[in-house]
């Protein structure tokens, strides 16, 4: 049951996120601020932080792959990146204590990750010419803030589902 609804929540953030990718770019005074929702490699950094690694990485893997043929035109990209940082989360809240302070903060860094990541690449092949300190400030800054505010809304009510279904799969084994 647990992973079908991984997977239409995941479903669900696949599709919303180019809905909410339509309120950017934001004009204030003069200048165009971008903002790009990262909703779904939250949640499956989540899903690695508090279900399972190995099945956020497989998660990982086909909303990548998904990503890579529906929204841009390099196939592997985001289908590399989505399961390495479902990996770099598991392993990371193996070392630390796992509330939920620790996965908002582990999530916010790795999507700002992400997002580097993906400027460097796309500086690398020639997709972008955008100075580093024009990109930090007109592109990642108000990505983070428009992302942290949406896991700050659904970050809890995420973290409060998995952990009463991980209970109770405990509880009753012999229903999962």
């Amino acid at each position: 049951m647990m992973k079908y609804l991984i997977l239409v929540f995941g479903l669900v953030l696949f599709f919303l996120e180019p809905v909410f990718g339509l309120f950017s770019p934001l004009q204030i005074e003069g200048e165009f601020y971008y903002i790009v929702p990262r909703f779904l490699i939250m949640f499956l950094i989540f899903v690695s932080v508090y279900y399972d690694t190995k099945h956020a990485m497989f998660y990982g893997l086909f909303f990548g792959l998904l990503y890579d043929v529906f929204f841009i035109d390099i196939i592997g990209l985001y289908s590399f990146l989505y399961p390495a940082l479902c990996v770099i989360a598991g392993y990371t809240v193996k070392t630390v204590h796992r509330n939920l302070f620790v996965a908002t903060l582990l999530t916010l860094v790795l999507t700002a990750l992400f997002e580097f990541v993906l400027y460097l690449f796309f500086s690398l092949i020639s997709l972008t010419d955008v100075a580093l300190d024009a990109f930090l400030a007109t592109r990642l800054w108000p990505t983070m803030i428009a992302n942290s505010l949406f896991l700050v809304i659904l970050g809890w009510a995420f973290r409060s589902v998995m952990v009463g279904k991980l209970i109770e799969r405990e509880k009753n084994p012999s229903l999962y």
